[in-house]
């Protein structure tokens, strides 16, 4: 909040109004003249000069409070808009059976890869600002998990709700990207992304996935693409009637074809076999596709004049009753 005088060159009638009051002050003010004053010689003056100072004070008041409100004061606030163009941002999160492999930790134990790709996208949702950002999972096939959107609050809570084999137990990449690009092909903003995130190779859906790489350029789409998981074998969770047990599963990754399709759409690719280095990742995209923020700074302001013209005139008013009335002077 700050406060601010509109047309304060009126304050310079504080100047004279000083001089006329010091005047007042050494002037007794009109008299009538006595041959002899034995006529009021039984009469005291019961301090009414002292009192009509009051008079002298209340005037003074009066018109200073009249000159505040004619330089209009005013208390503002300063409002900041921030005019930008958001990046677009999609995420697709494979969601296939393979990502239920313990080979990442958190806090020191071992944890699932989706357990591990949801804590750092959720961390990545809340580094946005202004930017839009949707949810495509995929398995078998492809389909939106939540809109692009502004409100990451809910986007977090769709990725809460992600568990492997919701969009079946194969890797239809082809379709992800098909589904992420329809997204985004429509919207207005200049920069459009894809951050796709998988630990397999594409073996499932209509589209191939260096065919909806290419779709995916034209429409002037950037894919960021993320490998994660360890080579050889991975431990894989069995469940059964006497518990759970991990047994090693080969890992099948794709890294030629998720290197081509960030190369095909002028994006990059990352390969993470574990949880720092994922975050890591995450942490590079979100600095490569920060947009740019043009500041505009105004201030709105609220009149004031109105209490001190309000007070100034009551001021005003009591000094003239004072003056008819307990004040009075003879003429």
């Amino acid at each position: 909040m700050t406060f601010h005088l509109a047309n304060p060159e009126w304050l310079l009638l504080l100047l004279p109004l000083i001089l006329v009051v010091r005047r007042m002050q050494r002037d007794p003010g009109a008299a009538l003249r006595y041959s002899s004053l034995r006529l009021f010689s039984g009469i005291t003056s019961g301090g009414t000069g002292n009192r009509r100072q009051l008079l002298v004070l209340l005037r003074t008041l009066a018109l200073t409070l009249m000159i505040v409100a004619l330089a209009r004061p005013q208390t503002g606030r300063k409002l900041t808009e921030i005019v930008s163009e958001g990046v677009d941002i999609v995420l697709a999160i494979d969601t296939s059976r393979s990502m239920e492999a313990t080979d990442f930790t958190l806090g020191g134990k071992p944890a699932s890869r989706l357990e591990v790709v949801k804590r750092v996208v959720k961390e990545f949702i809340r580094h946005q600002n202004g930017n839009r950002v949707g949810l495509v999972v995929f398995g078998s096939e492809a389909f939106t998990q939540c809109p692009l959107t502004l409100d990451y609050g809910v986007l977090e809570s769709f990725v809460d709700r992600l568990e492997t084999g919701m969009a079946g137990d194969a890797t239809a990449i082809g379709s992800a990207l098909s589904v992420a690009a329809t997204r985004l092909k429509d919207l207005p903003g200049k920069s459009k992304v894809i951050i796709l995130l998988t630990d397999g190779a594409s073996n499932a859906g209509p589209v191939g996935p260096l065919d909806a790489a290419e779709a995916a350029r034209a429409l002037g789409i950037k894919v960021y693409s993320v490998g994660i998981g360890t080579e050889g074998f991975a431990p894989m969770p069995r469940h059964t009637i006497l518990g759970t047990f991990y047994e090693p599963v080969k890992v099948e990754f794709d890294e030629v074809t998720l290197r081509q399709i960030a190369e095909t759409t002028s994006g990059r690719y990352f390969f993470a076999t574990d949880t720092d280095t994922l975050k890591h990742i995450y942490d590079t995209i979100d600095r490569l596709e920060k947009s740019e923020k043009k500041v505009k700074e105004h201030m709105d302001y609220h009149e004031r004049f109105v209490p001190f013209l309000v007070a100034g005139l009551l001021l005003l008013l009591l000094e003239i009753v004072l003056a008819n009335t307990w004040l009075r002077k003879l003429p």
